[in-house]
């Protein structure tokens, strides 16, 4: 039977994931970008927040790795990092639509 103990690093890490995941600014923002890319200017419209503010979020989800950023030009564009996490958020979303 495989040891399940997460090893201490793996579980400071994935308790980081779920921290960055306890906002609910980075919640709103992460569920924007479940269809795909959206530019910045864009965000800061849907949400309704400073672009300052909104910049700030996603500077804490690029650091964790739950977004990508791209410039073109002026614009910068930001997506979902990968799979895992759009996988990880319906889930949570999931659960907590379901009661």
């Amino acid at each position: 039977m495989p040891d399940k103990f997460i090893p201490p690093d793996t579980a400071s890490r994935l308790a980081s994931l779920f921290e960055a995941l306890s906002d609910p600014t980075r919640v709103r923002i992460i569920g924007a970008l479940m269809d795909g890319e959206v530019g910045v200017g864009e965000l800061v419209a849907r949400l309704g927040l400073t672009k300052s503010a909104v910049s700030h979020q996603l500077r804490g989800l690029r650091d964790k790795r739950i977004i990508r950023a791209r410039k073109r030009g002026r614009n910068v564009f930001v997506s979902l990092d990968d799979d895992h996490i759009v996988e990880l958020f319906q889930r949570g979303l999931d659960h907590v639509r379901h009661g």
